[in-house]
């Protein structure tokens, strides 16, 4: 087993904590997924290194981590064959931190 593999579970707990303690919006358009997380001077880094990790882990994703040290906005993409895998994290995302998804307006 790769030490990326080993480390995917850690990841999903810091997804999670992340979630939990800072995601405010989250919206879905096709083949994305947009948040806005607000937390402590230091999201913006904690944001960032938790994205470089996962697309080292899994290349397909794309991050684009933009904002403040305390409000980020986070958008993930993926291609359209690995779309299930960015909706089980949207749907992740809203089950543990109670941010109910919305779909972007004109999306298609």
């Amino acid at each position: 087993m790769h030490d990326a593999d080993l480390r995917r579970p850690l990841r999903l707990v810091e997804f999670d904590d992340l979630f939990v303690s800072s995601l405010t919006r989250l919206t879905t358009v096709e083949g994305e997924v947009r948040m806005t997380l607000r937390g402590d001077t230091g999201l913006y880094d904690r944001v960032r290194d938790l994205a470089t990790r996962e697309s080292t882990c899994c290349s397909f994703f794309t991050f684009i981590v933009d904002g403040t040290e305390t409000v980020v906005d986070l958008s993930i993409r993926v291609p359209p064959a690995r779309r299930d895998i960015l909706d089980a994290l949207a749907a992740r995302a809203s089950e543990v931190s109670g941010v109910t998804a919305t779909t972007a307006e004109g999306a298609v």
